[in-house]
Parts: C-alpha cells; sequence; structure tokens
C-alpha cells in the first residue's frame, strides 16, 4: 500500500509518495482502508521538526481520518468489517491508503455522513468542544471570542460556542470569511484586516470586553485579544497559526485576574481513548441533529499531500482541507 512518507525535517513539499509493507494487526487493534484524511496545522509542525511529537524517520503524518474497516484483532468488540469509521491517529499516520490502529481511538459515523466530512471532524471538533467545556468552562450568556474563526478549528469554536449559548464574536480576515462565519452562528464580526480586535471588542460589550478568548492564532491578535477582556477572562491557547507563539505579560494577566490556558486535545485523547470516545460520539450525535455543520473547504489526492498543507498554511480557505485517497 501507499503512504505519504517524511524522511527529513522541512517544508510540506519534502513528502513523498512511496509503497510501504503493511503491518499485522494486534489483538487490540483494527485495519481501516481509508478514504479521506483531514489536514491541519500541526501536520505541518509535525513535518517541519517543531510539533511536541517527534516520530522516527521515516514517518507519515496525518492526525485524523475516515474509511471502512477491513480487519479487526482477535480482541476487537464493537467494530466489523464494512463498517464506516473515524479514527484519531495521536502520532501521525493519517496520510496513507491504509491505516492500523488501537480499536479505542476508533468511532462509527453516521450512514448519512461522507467521509470527508468525517475525515474533517475528530481534531477540529474534539478541540473546540474540550477547550470549551473541559477548559474554559463557557456558560450561557457569556461573550466568547474566537480569533482566527473562519480557519478549520475556529468555525467549530463558534458553532460549539452558540450550543453552548455563548454569545459569539468571530474575528477573521475579510468579508469572507466572516460571511462563513456569521453562516455558523456568530453574533457579532470583527475583520482584523481593517479594524481594531480590541477595540471593537470593547465596543461590541459595552466596554466589559470578552469573558472567554479562543486563540488558534497567536500574534498580534493574541496581544489585542488579551487587552480586551473581561475581569476573570479565560485565554484559551489552541496554537499559533500566525507563526509567532503566544507571550503573555504577566502584568497584564494579574491586573484582572485573567487565566492562561493551554489546550492539548491529542495528549489528552492519548492519556485516555475511551473518554475522546465518548465524547466524539456526542458530537456526531449534535451533526445528526443538525447543530453541526463541518466545512470541507478544498479537497486534495493524497499525493499533493505537499500542496494540501501548502494551502492550509496560506489561510486562504474557510473550513478543513482534506485528503482523498
Amino acid at each position: 500500500m501507499k503512504a505519504m512518507l517524511c524522511r527529513e525535517w522541512g517544508a510540506p513539499d519534502v513528502l513523498r509518495l512511496e509503497e510501504v509493507a503493511r503491518r499485522e494487526v494486534r489483538p487490540g487493534e483494527v485495519r481501516i482502508r481509508v478514504r479521506a484524511a483531514g489536514v491541519n496545522f500541526a501536520d505541518s509542525l509535525m513535518v517541519g521538526g517543531t510539533y511536541q511529537v517527534k516520530p522516527p524517520f521515516p514517518f507519515t503524518p496525518g492526525l485524523e481520518a475516515a474509511g471502512e474497516v477491513i480487519e479487526t484483532g482477535s480482541a476487537v468488540g464493537g467494530l466489523h468489517a464494512g463498517q464506516r469509521v473515524l479514527a484519531v491517529l495521536r502520532h501521525g499516520g493519517g496520510y496513507a491508503e491504509e491505516i492500523v490502529l488501537d480499536a479505542a481511538t476508533v468511532v462509527p459515523i453516521p450512514k448519512a455522513m461522507d467521509f470527508a466530512t468525517a475525515a474533517a471532524f475528530p481534531v477540529a471538533y474534539g478541540t473546540s468542544h474540550f477547550a470549551l467545556t473541559h477548559r474554559g468552562d463557557v456558560r450561557p450568556g457569556e461573550t466568547l471570542l474566537v480569533l482566527g474563526a473562519a480557519g478549520g478549528v475556529g468555525l467549530t469554536a463558534v458553532e460549539i460556542g452558540k450550543a453552548l449559548g455563548a454569545r459569539v464574536i468571530a474575528a477573521a480576515g475579510g468579508a469572507d470569511k466572516l460571511a462563513t462565519a456569521r453562516s455558523r452562528g456568530a453574533d457579532e464580526l470583527i475583520d482584523y484586516r481593517s479594524e481594531s480586535i480590541r477595540d471593537r471588542v470593547r465596543e461590541l460589550t459595552g466596554g466589559k470586553g470578552a469573558d472567554v478568548v479562543y486563540d488558534p492564532v497567536g500574534g498580534d491578535a493574541f496581544d489585542q485579544a488579551l487587552r480586551a477582556v473581561n475581569w476573570e477572562a479565560r485565554m484559551l491557547i489552541i496554537g499559533f497559526a500566525s507563526g509567532r507563539i503566544q507571550a503573555v505579560p504577566a502584568n497584564l494577566i494579574l491586573v484582572k485576574n485573567i487565566s492562561v490556558i493551554g489546550v492539548v486535545w491529542g495528549a489528552q485523547t492519548e492519556r485516555d481513548p475511551a473518554w475522546m470516545s465518548r465524547n466524539l460520539r456526542e458530537l456526531l450525535a449534535w451533526w445528526e441533529q443538525g447543530k453541526l455543520k463541518p466545512l470541507v473547504a478544498q479537497t486534495f489526492p493524497l499525493a499533493e499531500a505537499g500542496a494540501a498543507l501548502n494551502a492550509l498554511l496560506s489561510r486562504r480557505y474557510a473550513g478543513k482541507v482534506v485528503l482523498e485517497t
């Protein structure tokens, strides 16, 4: 079978499609024929050698995938050959025609959900749900500011924030991206190409500021948001897609009792795969109820994984980028 391999640290273009050997399925594992794989910012960090997980060379990136079960280990119950599923791969591997992984990290998908949507689902929705509930404790009536609100994870934060009863302010670059955030339930919009995040949030909240900030961006957006929060606000650090990691001035978090909270869903799922599966099942039920509407912005063939990652990094697209095999 074929897989995209990384043999050296570098830009996404270092990835190459190669023939690789299939490995045996252990008792607690399943083999999946991959039909689609989600493309994430963390994949680019892994290829570049700057992710917290550094697999030995050669390795295959890809933290989420969807497809059909084709083989189960002797100790696996609840999954069977032919079943349509999504999977979470903490250490990568999804950019391949087949994957073998722990059955606890595999979740059946609804009949009406296509593979591209399923592959775009677990990391983004899992991260936002974990961030806004377990880490951020968002409560009905609070104001949630979502930075990068039209990106793969940002849109999911808008949707889940609304489902939790928050007033959502979406910040993104450009009218088209903001229109997408509005279509997912955002109450207020900030175009940070032409508006000050700090000034607009203060204006929209009557000077009080946001109660919770969801930040997958970092850089200047974080700096402005930190100066536009309410007393005892929670700053949720998801990532740093801008390229500049958030730096937190202690004096600013002191004067308003601000909490700066790290969000690392992947490591949490590794510690407790059963917890992750339960949460994804709940989110898939929300999808069936029409509460969540994943947006697949662009698909690429597996062989063009490098181009797909570059497209993601360009931030041209609202929504998720997906590989199809």
